[in-house]
């Protein structure tokens, strides 16, 4: 299947190590042809993307604060300037507090509310709308959401309900962007072993239980992860828009632990 996305250029947002989600669907893209460009926030995260973008043949790196509007326009002017358009983009940006992810949700504060609310949903509307001015012959968005948008999953607290903000969102921006043949989906995986997910309180324990109650009795991978943002983003997602495709297992489908373990 080599070269599905050949000829392809795209921006990639939120890789903070080797092991983040934003990775694994980077090294897919890249073994598929795609021209990648890195945006990274800040000195110390740049010195971890460089040699992973190295490593797959770019040397396109932004320093982009998703919460600064020049920052942002600084962005989308160098892809502008440098490659003209671009195909696709991938959005793999979330924060919270992390003390507040430990607790009760009801003990929210107004603040991390507003920051988790901005920089894990609203950022993915204002990348999006200035990408789209570089989609003149159409392109594909794709964002990361999880399951604790539908479902109350511990301690994920005030990430669910911006997660679902997300997800909500997806959907206006696919019909926004629909008549101009963008297509706009989120990838929805399990539990990982992610610097973002080790900052969720119980995360082992939430990571074992849906591998020994999915139905697969597996967690996805960054592999199955980054193919099926290569669908998504190819064009054999030409008709395929609007979707939170979830990547658990089909831990999803699950209403009480297997037999086994209840």
């Amino acid at each position: 299947m080599a070269g599905l996305m050949t000829g392809k250029r795209g921006l990639v947002m939120g890789v903070a190590n080797d092991h983040s989600i934003a990775w694994g669907i980077a090294k897919a893209l890249h073994a598929e042809g795609a021209a990648l460009a890195f945006s990274y926030q800040g000195e110390a995260f740049g010195k971890r993307v460089e040699p992973l973008a190295a490593s797959v043949n770019s040397e396109f790196l932004i320093d982009v604060d998703v919460q600064d509007d020049a920052s942002l326009d600084a962005c989308f002017t160098r892809l502008r300037a440098e490659w003209g358009q671009i195909d696709f983009l991938v959005h793999a940006i979330a924060y919270s507090d992390k003390k507040e992810l430990t607790g009760r949700f009801i003990n929210t504060s107004r603040e991390n509310f507003k920051t988790s609310l901005s920089i894990s949903c609203f950022s993915f509307i204002d990348v999006a709308r200035r990408a789209a001015e570089l989609m003149p012959e159409g392109g594909s968005l794709i964002t990361l959401t999880y399951q604790g948008s539908t479902r109350v999953t511990p301690y994920y607290n005030v990430m669910g309900v911006a997660k679902a903000a997300l997800e909500s969102s997806v959907l206006y921006l696919a019909n926004d962007l629909g008549p101009q043949g963008i297509r706009v989906n989120a990838i929805s995986p399990g539990p990982m072993r992610t610097l973002a997910g080790a900052a969720i309180g119980g995360a082992r324990k939430t990571y074992r239980f849906t591998e020994e109650n999915a139905p697969l009795r597996a967690n996805a991978t960054l592999e199955s992860i980054g193919g099926t943002a290569v669908y998504l983003l190819s064009d054999y997602g030409a008709c395929t828009s609007g979707e939170i495709i979830r990547v658990d297992g089909g831990f999803h489908v699950i209403g009480m632990p297997q037999p086994e373990n209840l």
